[in-house]
């Protein structure tokens, strides 16, 4: 999973992975009252005009800070119970591509617990704001 950096399109890759939650996600009754393990994988293609050099401006407020997307990402996924790991990811999408900066967005959401037998189910979205 991962877009490419671009500096043609003037695009740079801002990335959070593996970021762990404990989240209400899933249709059976015990997901429903009981949160489990899920892992959030976030990519955002990020425009950036004026990419900085070594005399650039090095400010936090130019930039899409990975921390305040991460913390967008664990707030929504541990918020209420949600049915589908197809829905949280868009619920994801969808507020991170509130900044007008963030031309596209990748969400994963896996539930490493879910599936006896294997490592990871999970889901990956990717929306665009064109």
């Amino acid at each position: 999973m991962s877009f490419a950096p671009d500096a043609a399109a003037g695009l740079r890759l801002v990335f959070v992975r593996h970021l762990e939650v404990q989240a209400l996600l899933g249709v059976h009754a015990h997901e429903q009252t009981r949160p489990q393990r899920v892992i959030l994988d976030l990519e955002l293609a990020v425009e950036d005009p004026e990419a900085p050099s070594a005399e650039g401006p090095d400010r936090l407020a130019r930039v899409v800070d990975y921390a305040a997307a991460a913390e967008t990402a664990r707030r929504i996924a541990t918020s209420a119970h949600v049915r589908l790991a197809e829905t949280l990811a868009e619920r994801i999408a969808i507020s991170l591509l509130e900044d007008a900066r963030i031309r596209r967005v990748r969400v994963g959401v896996t539930k490493p617990d879910a599936l006896p037998g294997s490592i990871n189910v999970g889901v990956v979205i990717e929306r665009s704001r064109f």
